[in-house]
């Protein structure tokens, strides 16, 4: 028996840590690559960067990089005030969004309750859930998408709380808005349903979120959103959450103090502040999506449609094919511990980097057969 499963909860023991994608400096000492030789498509990072609009205003943050961040995110809360019409008090702000996904966990979850979440779903979702002792239960996936149907039978006296992705990752699908507003007037008002819109800049004019006009109805909804996607800040960890002003001061009860740092803080305002910047990212995304899809199709290989920055495709023995895209200097994601050991995600790259990664899968599967 180790020390750790001494001191630690059963629960807190037992707790698989989240394995994020693998960095370029680990691949280039594992494999002899030069760094500049090596293109990392697993993490769902904008290929772009960051806003020009983001790097001045990191420059000229800097120069109080000594002092303590603003707490309350005043500029940061006004500017996501008017960027989608909501109240101050209806924001919380994260170090990423996956702060606002385990805030939501630490508030309201006791030991003992019940978290429902989709087959196939962010794997943080069973980490907070198992963090705090509360037991996740997880609906199949439905065409690799939620079954909101499935989740609503799921539904018991002790759920308190629903986490949902749309678009989902790792699966990129995407449940239609006349769906899931229909879903959330049959979830009981006790229940909180977290639904987390991480990708949703990456949508089309069409399939664009409604969610942040339902908070007026809904008072057990809870939105998380991101700047480490489509605004390219994933370095810096700021995301935020939009909810019933009540909801938003239990999180903050439990937020820690200065969780956004001051360049982060910075950054997010100036991102708000650059349309274009997030108009090319997505144009640049419809693009690679298309590229990818093209390639795939023209190699034979199964995947699912997905609206979001990555795309997941179905190859035989997906784990030796993922290792010989690493010797090939090219990180995508496996997705064996989403129970998809048959699937590699791939994230949207720069117009060369998709070109790059297609034509190393070529070889491997010609090579393979």
């Amino acid at each position: 028996m180790t020390l750790s499963s001494n001191l630690a909860p059963s629960y807190i023991s037992a707790i698989a840590p989240y394995q994020g994608g693998r960095p370029i400096s680990e691949i280039a000492r594992q494999f002899g690559i030069d760094e500049a030789d090596i293109i990392k498509l697993a993490s769902n990072e904008n290929p772009l960067g960051i806003s020009p609009k983001a790097q001045m205003a990191i420059d000229d943050s800097l120069l109080d990089i000594a002092r303590y961040p603003d707490g309350n995110s005043f500029a940061l809360r006004e500017a996501v005030s008017q960027k989608f019409n909501v109240a101050p008090m209806q924001i919380v702000f994260g170090n990423g969004s996956n702060d606002i996904l385990e805030l939501s966990a630490r508030a309201f979850l006791q030991v003992g309750d019940e978290v429902i979440y989709s087959q196939h779903a962010f794997a943080v979702y069973s980490l907070v859930t198992q963090a705090v002792g509360a037991t996740g239960v997880v609906v199949p996936a439905k065409a690799f998408s939620h079954d909101l149907d499935g989740f609503l039978k799921a539904i018991t006296p002790k759920t308190r709380l629903i986490f949902i992705a749309n678009p989902n990752n790792p699966t990129g699908t995407l449940i239609d808005k006349v769906s899931l507003k229909a879903f959330l007037k049959q979830v009981p008002s006790n229940v909180l349903v977290v639904l987390d819109e991480a990708y949703d800049e990456y949508l089309s004019a069409d399939n664009k979120s409604e969610a942040i006009a339902w908070l007026a109805e809904f008072d057990n909804l809870i939105i998380s959103r991101t700047f480490s996607k489509a605004y390219g800040l994933a370095g810096l960890r700021v995301g935020f959450g939009l909810m019933h002003a009540d909801v938003a001061d239990i999180l903050n009860r439990v937020r820690q103090p200065f969780n956004v740092n001051s360049l982060a803080q910075a950054a997010a305002v100036a991102s708000l502040a650059d349309d274009d910047f997030v108009a090319k990212s997505y144009a640049a995304n419809q693009a690679g999506m298309l590229q990818l899809t093209q390639g795939l199709d023209n190699l034979g290989l199964q995947y699912i449609k997905s609206y979001a920055n990555f795309i997941s495709f179905a190859i035989k023995n997906a784990a030796t094919v993922n290792q010989q895209l690493l010797q090939h200097g090219i990180i995508v994601r496996p997705i064996a511990n989403y129970e998809m050991p048959d699937y590699l995600r791939v994230s949207i790259g720069l117009f060369s980097e998709n070109q790059r990664f297609l034509e190393a899968l070529a070889t491997i599967v010609k090579d393979n057969d």
